[in-house]
């Protein structure tokens, strides 16, 4: 698959003022290379996900739903690789595509909350992760329980607060150990693949092929597979988001596209070959990671030990992708004052510092609510997924927009239809699964998005004042609307977590 456009005209903008200081001495940062964008990329979207995929595919969906389904998301996240790959090589020179492109769509309050809904989702997850290493750790050492008692939480702070350390030493560093976690991680799910292809039973794999009638309708069953993939192919848009950090703006697009491949290759045969070892309903009842019970099957008790063994590294490698991710999504606002501008500040080591501080600090705060508050942590899992589907609807919708206006395309008719089309189909895809998400999410959504309203006000005497625009303050009223209903609905018990 090709992974570069041809014929590309990117719009170069006056030359953009040099980033804050803030009277620190800056030490030349080294450029990320096409390689470690890749792992980015890839890091980011293989978690703990991939680990239960077996279980959560099969829990209500047959064999042939489940293939329908990849090849509606296939289609689907294909579309929205190739939206960040067309934007990155077309507009070169706007950092942080997830912040940029809402920006450039409607405005700095759209950026501003693209921006803060993605890092809100990208330290909850972080969250998620931590416990869940934990929950794996207590195969080996049980007093880490569920992976949410007083050790486990004790243990993930200290290895929140090691991950830190390193990134401070720089972005680089740390990218270079993303990269050796991402290559770790994919081995045992390579083994993982060569041993249910050499244990693969037909027969096994084609027994009620459609679904038992337990399960409903085909679309039934293809929806609930669909809905499980939002969450193992968030990550996608890493390399955008580290736009600014590329040795070369080209990899972005590459970077992306390369990823996405990998990852979607890895995660269509752990669950499909999954069927050809156990029936539906015994994947359906496994414990999840699931995969290891399925390798368990496969070549006896040491498989569930290599799977152990490899959720925590995987788990530990996402960790890690996602503190840089994380961090990443505001500083680059933070630096054209659509945010604080304390969050701008860069380390010598050309570390976003500051952002990296607030966000370690808010997943150290939640890691110590999950010890009393463990059913509205779950929820707020749930919560994040669907927040991160508004950014790629606003990338999705900017590039349909710009290749309607035929912006860099003068004289390239042919290549403008086909980029129109890949937008269109991205769009409608993130369009349908905020849909499917259904309004509990987006209304529960409103209450993390309104108190993010009050910062981005907060900036704007920052910015000599600027007042909100007209559509901007409609987006406000509705947030703040669609809170207040989501918060009373709460307290009646109408709405819960």
């Amino acid at each position: 698959m090709s992974t570069q456009l041809q014929d590309v005209q990117p719009v170069v903008p006056p030359s953009k003022p040099q980033p804050l200081s803030l009277g620190l001495r800056r030490i030349e940062p080294r450029r990320l290379s096409l390689n470690l964008l890749i792992a980015l990329v890839v890091g980011s979207m293989i978690g703990s996900g991939i680990f239960s995929l077996p279980q959560n595919m099969a829990a209500s969906a047959g064999a042939g739903a489940i293939l329908i389904g990849w090849l509606i998301t296939g289609v689907g996240m294909l579309s929205l690789a190739l939206v960040y790959q067309t934007l990155s090589n077309r507009l070169p020179t706007m950092d942080n595509g997830v912040f940029a492109y809402a920006r450039a769509l409607g405005g700095d309050f759209l950026g501003f909350n693209s921006a803060w809904g993605y890092w809100i989702s990208a330290w909850i997850g972080n969250v998620s992760y931590l416990v869940i290493l934990f929950a794996a750790l207590s195969y080996f050492f049980p007093l880490f329980g569920e992976g949410n008692n007083k050790a486990a939480i004790a243990g993930a702070s200290v290895v929140l607060w090691s991950l830190h350390w390193m990134i401070l030493r720089g972005m680089r560093t740390a990218a270079r150990a993303n990269a050796l976690t991402t290559i770790a991680k994919v081995v045992p799910l390579l083994l993982f693949i060569g041993v249910l292809i050499a244990s693969f039973q037909q027969k096994t794999f084609m027994v009620d092929f459609w679904g038992t009638p337990a399960l409903g309708s085909t679309l039934d069953q293809v929806k609930s597979t669909m809905l499980v993939t939002v969450w193992v192919f968030i990550g996608i848009e890493g390399a955008s988001v580290f736009s600014a950090r590329a040795a070369e703006r080209a990899n972005v697009g590459r970077a992306t596209v390369i990823g996405f491949v990998i990852t979607l290759i890895l995660l269509i045969a752990v669950s499909l070959l999954s069927l050809g070892i156990l029936r539906q309903p015994e994947l359906a009842v496994l414990k999840n990671p699931s995969m290891a019970g399925v390798l368990e099957a496969a070549v006896g008790p040491w498989g569930a030990v290599l799977i152990s063994i490899g959720l925590i590294i995987s788990v530990g490698g996402a960790l890690l992708a996602w503190t840089l991710l994380a961090a990443e999504s505001i500083f680059t606002p933070a630096k054209e004052k659509v945010m604080p501008i304390a969050l701008a500040e860069e380390s010598t080591r050309s570390v976003p510092a500051n952002a990296l501080w607030l966000t370690n600090g808010c997943i150290q705060l939640f890691l110590l609510l999950t010890l009393y508050s463990n059913a509205s942590y779950l929820a707020l899992i749930s919560l994040a997924t669907s927040m991160i589907l508004l950014p790629y609807l606003f990338s999705s919708v900017y590039a349909l927009k710009l290749t309607w206006q035929g912006e860099t395309y003068a004289g390239h008719r042919a290549l403008q239809v086909r980029d129109m089309a890949i937008a269109t189909v991205a769009a409608l895809y993130c369009g349908w699964l905020l849909y499917a998400a259904g309004p509990k999410y987006l209304l529960l959504s409103a209450l993390l998005y309104a108190p993010g309203s009050l910062i981005y006000l907060g900036t704007l005497k920052t910015r000599q004042g600027q007042p909100l625009s007209g559509p901007e303050t409609g987006v406000l009223i509705i947030i703040w609307a669609a809170a207040i209903y989501a918060g009373r609905m709460l307290w009646s018990g109408t709405l819960t977590l």
